[in-house]
């Protein structure tokens, strides 16, 4: 059966509006709790919708202020059903909380707000979308009133995403101001952008970097989603899967904009510090949540860095398997503690050679891997990449394998693993290719030193690690336990300071 764009994107919107009216609906003390089972069945029928667009190539184009390309369609899909999800786990989870009516509306909400922003083809109507669901997000942070370090926590998240949203919409303002299109195809086009001089397009595009380094919580604004962990667990999961990551999203719909310029070089910059610095958090803490916070810090900021280096497709990518796998780790951190009980059989030491064979393997697969297109910065991120997990898999799986059958296990493990990635990486590439357009990438020297740069703090951190007894490993230490800790809740003992002073 053919369906129009119009005819389908009325049917979307329809499903959208149900959804928002039935979860108001659910806010009426007399309606009955057990109605939430019938909510979410009407919530599924746009993320449905979205799959019938997705897979339709005939239906994209411009349609009054939306646009239909797959990209809008895999957002919009991706956004509403990790939605769906979580407010079916918070079914149980949430019951008996005050607010627990009040959590399913803003779930609602801030999807429908986040999808209608991402599918909108109208700079306009993406800066209003998007105000919408931080503000979602914010109330949702901050449903318990009347504990004190949720209003903390809130107040902060408020104020850097206000800073957030000022500063996208400035961007949106200045490029109308410019080039007198609001539509983001009209005002992105090579007649438009040849408006702009090297100054006006330089300070748009810091613009759009604040706004989107501030809600990927990259250093020096990553405090506000380390205080978030006051949140409850189902809020921690939407946030982390579908709102953190939108810095992704932006970055690709104002891609012509990205010529490899000082906004750019600031973006590899800050990104790449936040690798560090997140991936040093998690490490850390013993407490799960902030494990998951530092980790979201690393991830987004590697995001950025594929977005800075012109890999849009692969950010997309990451945006879409990070948020799956971050929105379940999370809604498993209320699951009981397993006890490990000590084995009574002694693992057997690996091999020195079967650990050398595996860097050997790593480092022959990252190269023949960059070597297949040496012109590109991300293919020798993504080569080093490449041939640093391999070495690990192979290490863990394989050279510290129990005996023969373990490691010929390990091997075929990591044959099915390595299958399924590049056919997923492949089965997204050919849905994407189309909608998203490659930008210039930033000089290679910068690339090349962001990449030296992560190797180099990698090296100082595998250094530390190995003298645990020295001076500069305990400052290290206590001073990522300290950058990790949300600061409205109990922290370490104030003795500890002096050791970070």
């Amino acid at each position: 059966m053919s369906v129009s764009p119009e005819m389908l994107l009325i049917l979307f919107l329809i499903a959208l509006i149900a959804g928002g009216i039935s979860s108001l609906l659910f806010l009426h003390p007399k309606v009955p709790l057990a109605y939430i089972r019938i909510h979410l069945s009407i919530l599924m029928i746009a993320p449905l919708i979205a799959v019938f667009g997705l897979f339709n190539p005939s239906i994209s184009g411009m349609t009054g202020p939306f646009y239909l390309d797959s990209l809008a369609w895999l957002m919009v899909l991706f956004i509403l059903s990790i939605g769906v999800i979580i407010q079916r786990f918070s079914i149980r989870y949430l019951l008996g909380d005050r607010a627990y009516r009040k959590y399913f509306v803003l779930f609602t909400l801030m999807t429908t707000f986040a999808s209608l922003a991402w599918l909108s083809g109208d700079v306009r109507l993406m800066v209003a979308g998007w105000g919408a669901s931080l503000v979602c997000l914010t109330l949702l942070i901050r449903s318990n009133r009347e504990w004190k370090m949720s209003i903390q926590a809130s107040r902060l998240t408020a104020g850097l995403f206000i800073v957030s949203w000022i500063s996208l919409s400035a961007a949106a303002i200045w490029l109308y101001q410019v080039t007198g299109q609001w539509q983001l195809s009209l005002a992105l086009n090579d007649a438009a952008l040849g408006q702009l001089d090297a100054g006006e397009k330089t300070g748009i595009n810091l613009l759009i970097v604040l706004a989107v380094i501030i809600p990927a919580a990259q250093f020096p604004f990553h405090r506000w989603l380390i205080e978030s962990v006051v949140a409850p667990t189902p809020v921690s999961a939407i946030m982390h899967a579908g709102l953190v990551n939108a810095g992704g999203i932006i970055l690709t719909r104002f891609s012509p904009l990205f010529t490899g310029d000082a906004a750019s070089i600031l973006l590899l910059v800050v990104a790449s510090v936040s690798v560090l610095l997140g991936t040093g958090i998690s490490l850390v803490q013993v407490d799960y949540k902030r494990q998951l916070v530092g980790s979201t810090i690393a991830q987004m900021g590697f995001m950025l860095i594929q977005c800075a280096i012109g890999a849009y497709i692969a950010a997309i990518i990451h945006l879409i398997l990070h948020g799956i796998f971050k929105g379940t780790l999370f809604l498993q951190a209320g699951s009981a503690v397993r006890r490990f009980e000590a084995s009574s059989r002694v693992t057997e030491r690996a091999s020195r050679a079967w650990v050398i064979a595996g860097w050997g393997l790593g480092a022959v697969a990252g190269a023949a891997f960059w070597l297949m297109d040496t012109g590109e910065g991300y293919r020798l991120i993504s080569a080093l990449i490449l041939g640093w997990s391999l070495s690990v898999s192979w290490t863990q799986l394989i050279a510290f394998g129990p005996g023969k059958i373990g490691r010929v296990a390990g091997l075929v493990f990591i044959g099915i693993t390595g299958t399924v990635y590049f056919a997923v990486h492949e089965l997204f590439y050919n849905v994407l290719e189309i909608s998203i357009s490659q930008s210039a990438q930033p000089p290679f020297a910068a690339v090349f030193t962001v990449i030296a740069f992560l190797l180099v703090g990698s090296g100082i951190a595998a250094w530390s690690s190995r003298n645990r007894t020295s001076i500069f490993h305990a400052r290290l230490y206590l001073w990522l336990v300290r950058l990790g800790e949300a600061k409205s809740v109990e922290n370490h003992p104030s003795y500890l300071k002096k050791y970070v002073s």
